[in-house]
C-alpha cells in the first residue's frame, strides 16, 4: 500500500469502506403534505479510514514521514491499495487527527525503528 511517497503495510484495514453512501438524498414536505425527494450521486468526498491497531504496525520513521505530509495544507496525494485501486485523497482533518499513532509498548526515547499502531483518515477528491 502506498500513500504518495510513503509505503504502508498492506494489512492496514479500511475500516469504513462500506459506510459510504454514494447517493445524497434530501426530503421535504410541502404545505399540501406531499413529499419532495431530491437525490444526486456523490462524485467524491468519500471517507477512507485506514487502521492497523492490532495488525499493521509501522516504524517511527514512517510516522514522521506521514506527519510531514500532514503538515502540508491542501496536499493532494495518491493512495494505492494492494488490490490495485487508486484514489486521489487529502487528509480528513474534520474527524479527529488525520494521522494518529500510538506506541505499541510505551517507551520514553524511541528510535526510528520503534513500532507504532496507526490510523490514517483521508477524504477522496476530484481526480
Amino acid at each position: 500500500m502506498q500513500l504518495d511517497s510513503v509505503t504502508l503495510p498492506d494489512d492496514l484495514l479500511w475500516i469504513n469502506e462500506y459506510q459510504w453512501q454514494p447517493v445524497e438524498q434530501e426530503t421535504e414536505r410541502t404545505l399540501t403534505g406531499a413529499l419532495l425527494v431530491q437525490e444526486q450521486a456523490k462524485r467524491y468526498g468519500r471517507e477512507i479510514e485506514l487502521s492497523g491497531e492490532q495488525s499493521a504496525w509501522v516504524s517511527r520513521s514512517t510516522i514522521e514521514a506521514l506527519k510531514a505530509l500532514e503538515a502540508e495544507a491542501g496536499k493532494v496525494m495518491t493512495l494505492s491499495l494492494p488490490d490495485s485501486r487508486t484514489f486521489q485523497v487529502i487528509f480528513d482533518r474534520n474527524n479527529g487527527t488525520a494521522v494518529e499513532a500510538q506506541q505499541i509498548l510505551p517507551y520514553a526515547y524511541p528510535d526510528d525503528d520503534y513500532l507504532y499502531s496507526l490510523t490514517i483518515r483521508l477524504l477522496t477528491v476530484a481526480p
